[in-house]
């Protein structure tokens, strides 16, 4: 597979990921995530269709995927969940209750998704660097 089928095939996983992350995303949005053009993200999500991804249109307003469409769960390297977890925990020296409850609750939703024999490595870290 050569580089530009990779770099293609790559960004058509990651514009599925922002779909399935957001309600709407608009194809310049997408352009501008992504340093490509409008023209590139309309033949991306005609391929990710043509795949048989249900993804619509709302008119104006941006693509989405259709309700209940899901991809499977992201999988994180060993190195990506500590780094998520160690942001969590420098996190709570901010003032912002709010922020660090949001921050905390997605933190939460992405260890469920790691795989098993991951989460005794996040949780030693966490006991290593004192989060809880």
């Amino acid at each position: 597979m050569n580089t530009g089928n990779i770099k293609r095939l790559s960004r058509r996983t990651a514009i599925l990921t922002q779909l399935q992350s957001r309600r709407l995303v608009t194809a310049s949005k997408l352009a501008e995530n992504f340093d490509v053009t409008v023209r590139t993200i309309y033949r991306d999500i005609r391929a990710l269709e043509d795949a048989g991804v249900p993804i619509f249109t709302e008119e104006g307003k941006g693509y989405g995927l259709m309700e209940g469409y899901r991809i499977p769960p992201v999988m994180f390297t060993e190195d990506k969940a500590n780094a998520i977890i160690t942001a969590e925990f420098l996190l709570h020296a901010c003032k912002d209750k709010s922020l660090i409850k949001e921050f905390t609750s997605a933190v939460q939703k992405l260890k469920a998704i790691i795989p098993d024999h991951l989460k005794t490595r996040v949780e030693i870290l966490e006991e290593r660097i004192g989060a809880y």
